[in-house]
């Protein structure tokens, strides 16, 4: 199955690293430039089990399942309902913390395993989707480490 891995480091402590990442509604609007909407389905907070719906910010939806919710240092999740075009797809991230030049903060990796349909056009379909995938989870993590700094996610996560 191809992949699409990124990482990025941020000068915070892995636990508030985790909670920016996690975050819903307007706050996550705010630094997420993956998605159009995103809402839990059938709790109020993120945790193992747990449905979440999302819209992409170009049109496709997705209905994901955490498979692992272990803050502060991973997440899993796996499509449940998605795309046509993906048989599968799930992702993880991971949260590890990391010194550099002598600030402490975290590193973190984020991957993207898919398979696609029908299986006669996965040749084509995984070089374009590692393509356009690798290309959004470049992004999607470079703005969630903005968010790391930014001082009104910040906020929204102590609260």
């Amino acid at each position: 199955m191809p992949q699409v891995t990124a990482q990025a480091w941020v000068p915070v402590p892995p636990e508030t690293a985790f909670a920016v990442s996690q975050t819903t509604g307007e706050v996550r609007l705010r630094w997420d430039p993956f998605i159009r909407s995103q809402r839990l389905l059938d709790a109020e907070r993120p945790g193992a089990g747990v449905h979440t719906y999302t819209r992409a910010r170009v049109g496709p939806t997705m209905v994901s399942r955490y498979v692992s919710y272990r803050p502060p240092t991973s997440v899993g999740m796996t499509m449940e309902e998605g795309p046509w075009f993906f048989a599968s797809f799930g992702g993880g991230w991971r949260f590890v913390p990391e010194e550099r030049d002598g600030v402490a903060g975290c590193r973190a990796t984020w991957k993207y395993t898919w398979s696609t349909k029908p299986a006669w056009l996965s040749p084509v379909a995984d070089r374009v989707g590692s393509w356009l995938l690798g290309r959004e989870i470049r992004a999607r993590i470079a703005a969630w480490a903005r968010a790391c700094e930014d001082p009104v996610v910040l906020a929204a996560v102590d609260a």
